[in-house]
């Protein structure tokens, strides 16, 4: 059975939870995967919880929602979480599905509710070797 780790970051949370319950609705469809979550408070601890929890789990899913903001903050906010989740997958040899959304606003994120169920299916693919179609 594989073993897969829904991340959510809990702010935003009206939004990483549409996210997250799309991610679970195509995990649940397929066999031998158990899964289990873990929240943080924003997305910037992502990586982090992955990187404690990566010897624990074959995949990770990773649910956030950075809206851009006046300052700077977004930029350097999402390429910090970005390189630290690629990192991590590569070290570990895991797949993680990225599904954080940065967008400029809310109404931008709601209509992306379907990158929680892409993310759970590039996970799914990846650790089934890239060979079947879902």
């Amino acid at each position: 059975m594989k073993k897969i780790c829904i991340v959510t970051s809990t702010y935003n949370q009206a939004i990483t939870y549409e996210l997250r319950n799309n991610a679970k609705k195509v995990l649940k469809k397929v066999d031998k995967i158990s899964v289990t979550d873990f929240e943080v408070p924003g997305a910037f601890e992502i990586p982090v919880m992955i990187s404690k929890l990566a010897k624990r789990y074959d995949g990770f899913i990773a649910i956030g929602c950075v809206i851009k903001g006046q300052t700077k903050n977004f930029d350097l906010i999402s390429h910090a979480i970005t390189d630290g989740i690629m990192q991590i997958s590569i070290t570990e040899k895991k797949p993680i599905g990225n599904a954080i959304l940065t967008c400029f606003n809310q109404n931008q994120a709601k209509k992306r509710f379907d990158r929680g169920a892409e993310a759970a299916k590039a996970v799914i693919l990846v650790l089934k070797n890239g060979s079947k179609k879902i």
